[in-house]
């Protein structure tokens, strides 16, 4: 039984030693820009931006296949310091106003597609009934208004308060 023991013992650390050794020998940089834009992002994982987790966001912002107005958690903020960074500028479709879902009752056939991709579960009813949405829940991603067959939810803005409000860029004159 000993013998056994300490056989095993000597394939484990003979197995770990080369492992270790590859990971140094083969080791592959990264994108620092990827890093450091990721450092940037709320560190959330949430997957609102449609990509799984913050690393996938931030090689999408950085390869040009997402905007940096992707990461609803992040708000115009985190927005405008990714394109600040990356030496751009965010488009005047890029606005990011607090927005949330509101379902039409006259329109909505109860399919719970929406309730299906609604990441932070603000939409509430069950199949063949209507929905309602819990405005303090919804984030204002857009992914159930996009999966909604008839188009029941319309996405609003949220009035201006002071919870929301964001100082609007001022105007240059000529």
């Amino acid at each position: 039984m000993l013998t056994a023991v300490i056989s095993l013992a000597a394939i484990g650390s003979g197995l770990g030693l080369a492992l270790g050794f590859a990971s140094r020998k083969f080791h592959v940089e990264g994108n620092s820009i990827v890093a450091e834009i990721q450092a940037m992002l709320p560190a959330a994982n949430c997957g609102q931006c449609g990509f799984p987790g913050c690393a996938g966001a931030a090689e999408a912002i950085v390869a040009g296949t997402a905007a940096p107005t992707c990461c609803p958690p992040g708000g115009k903020l985190v927005a405008q310091n990714i394109a600040d960074h990356l030496g751009i500028t965010l488009a005047a479709g890029d606005d990011m106003r607090p927005v949330i879902a509101c379902v039409h009752n006259h329109l909505c056939i109860g399919c719970t597609k929406c309730i299906k991709f609604c990441p932070s579960d603000a939409i509430i009813g069950a199949t063949k009934q209507l929905h309602a949405v819990m405005e303090e829940a919804c984030t204002g991603c857009r992914q159930c208004s996009e999966k909604c067959p008839t188009g029941a939810i319309e996405m609003m803005e949220l009035p201006q308060s002071i919870q929301n409000w964001v100082m609007p860029q001022p105007t240059q004159y000529s």
